[in-house]
């Protein structure tokens, strides 16, 4: 690899680190609106229930297993983003120690 390599290398996931930032953010709001969705079904659906605490808790989970799922998929989502933006800076931190190792072998 030599030094132009890197500077795109570096230039391109740069780039990317910079897509991520939004992606997370609109990641995390799906999950906060996923999270207030099931909230608010799980609470009704258990005002809603009769019987004992224990029965309005399993009807009222039941009732809002389809939102947990969405909300369990936006957290993947967001880990997902966060998973991806640390990889990208593992790898600038690559190309830069590369750049180092160049820059020290052309002293030579």
């Amino acid at each position: 690899m030599n030094s132009q390599q890197i500077q795109e290398l570096l230039q391109e996931l740069t780039a990317d680190g910079r897509r991520g930032v939004p992606a997370l953010y609109e990641a995390e709001e799906r999950l906060a609106h996923a999270e207030h969705a099931l909230d608010t079904l799980e609470a009704k659906s258990f005002l809603d229930a009769e019987g004992s605490v224990a029965e309005r808790n399993a009807r009222a989970r039941l009732a809002s297993a389809d939102a947990r799922l969405a909300r369990d998929l936006a957290k993947a989502q967001v880990n997902r983003v966060k998973m991806k933006l640390r990889m990208i800076e593992q790898e600038m931190m690559a190309a830069a120690t590369a750049s180092k190792l160049l820059q020290a072998e052309m002293r030579l």
